[in-house]
């Protein structure tokens, strides 16, 4: 059967049709969002609106309209792009190991003159599309065989490969764990997560041998951030600091002292959600947790109506990589994770992340729009 050869009430949908079946709540709670993340540029810039806010606002300007032109886009087109997206993503890893930007230490950036790609971003969403589409011809039974785990354990670790030789450890571990969720909801059998995990305990000691000086020191201040407190703990204490601060209910937008007197560090980015919280305090922090639940709450609501496998899969896989950014980045400054690189969607300042995380949401819109479609089970 041909791909467009399908009875589906989505062909006959115009753009307005296919605009009302936007899920428009998700669409403004990200704008409500990423409304948060302008307001804590601007204060990270001192009460600026450059250079942060203004960039960033731009950004998400352009993605919003990303979103929506991809959420109008026919699910089926996605679909037949998977394999040709998830191979390119792959081909523009190699060429960040070989002609990379080097930056913070780290090559992970292709400098494409008027803006800098992280392709280990992308590599999130294009896995988790070639998982969708590994899956969708399949049966339960098909996946709880063996031998057809060896193609989705090659889909993963082939960019996970790529990424960790940047180094971007924390890029390759939310890449295993979306992965890993999706070969659960496919239908691997536990039993073989349960030896999973009890291998990669085992081979704790032996990774520990290989992993760089810097992010030894991570695992070590995570056990034990005052062993270092001006050092490498300097960053986590002072995060620390400017939550207790922040009290019930904030020192006022404009006030932080840690983020304002520059003791916390990287607050534009990977500490944001800090910032944010000393200046509302709990009341702005356990605000900000629930619009962030709602979004991940909506995603996966689209991923259960869709109609075929590859929506479906491709929906949560999506959905999971957001709440893998959530979780480990407040964590990670609430000192409950070590610290890695990992920015909050939508409020820390960048490029990449924005646009892939826009990408990523026009996609799950195209499942909702397009959720009775009927796509073919080929491989």
């Amino acid at each position: 059967m041909s791909i467009f050869q399908s009875h589906i009430h989505s062909d006959d949908m115009s753009i307005l049709g296919r605009l009302k079946q936007i899920s428009w709540g998700q669409v403004f709670l990200i704008c409500t969002l990423a409304s948060i993340g302008f307001l804590s540029l601007y204060s990270a810039a001192g009460g600026n609106i450059d250079p942060y806010a203004s960039a960033q606002i731009t950004r998400f300007l352009f993605s919003l309209g990303l979103l929506i032109g991809i959420a109008l886009l026919d699910i089926r087109w996605i679909f037949r792009a998977t394999w040709l997206l998830y191979g390119g993503t792959l081909f523009l890893l190699l060429l960040v190991d070989i002609f990379g930007h080097v930056g913070m230490g780290a090559q992970r950036w292709l400098d494409l003159g008027v803006m800098k790609l992280q392709p280990s971003e992308l590599a999130k969403i294009t896995t988790v599309m070639a998982l969708a589409r590994f899956y969708h011809g399949k049966e339960l039974s098909d996946a709880r065989k063996l031998k057809n785990l060896i193609v989705p354990a090659t889909i993963i670790l082939m960019p996970v490969a790529l990424v960790v030789t940047q180094p971007d450890l924390g890029t390759g571990m939310a890449i295993i764990f979306a992965g890993t969720a999706m070969l659960f909801v496919a239908g691997v059998p536990l039993w073989l997560f349960i030896v999973g995990i009890g291998a990669a305990a085992a081979a704790i000691p032996i990774a520990w041998q290989f992993l760089r000086d810097y992010q030894k020191d991570r695992v070590m201040i995570f056990l034990n951030p005052e062993s270092d407190p001006l050092g490498a703990g300097f960053h986590i204490t002072q995060s620390k600091i400017a939550l207790g601060s922040g009290g019930f209910s904030g020192k006022g937008f404009l006030e932080g002292t840690q983020s304002h007197l520059n003791f916390l560090p990287e607050k534009h980015t990977d500490f944001i959600f800090t910032l944010w919280a000393e200046e509302w305090g709990l009341l702005g922090g356990i605000g900000l947790l629930s619009i962030l639940t709602l979004i991940i709450l909506y995603g996966y609501w689209i991923a259960f109506r869709c109609r075929s496998h590859y929506a479906r899969l491709l929906a949560f896989g999506l959905t999971v990589n957001f709440s893998v950014y959530i979780i480990v980045n407040i964590g990670m400054v609430m000192g409950l994770l070590p610290v890695v690189g990992i920015p909050l969607p939508l409020m820390s300042y960048g490029g990449t992340a924005m646009l892939t995380v826009m990408i990523a949401f026009g996609m799950i819109q195209s499942c909702n729009v397009h959720r009775d479609a009927r796509l073919p089970r080929a491989f």
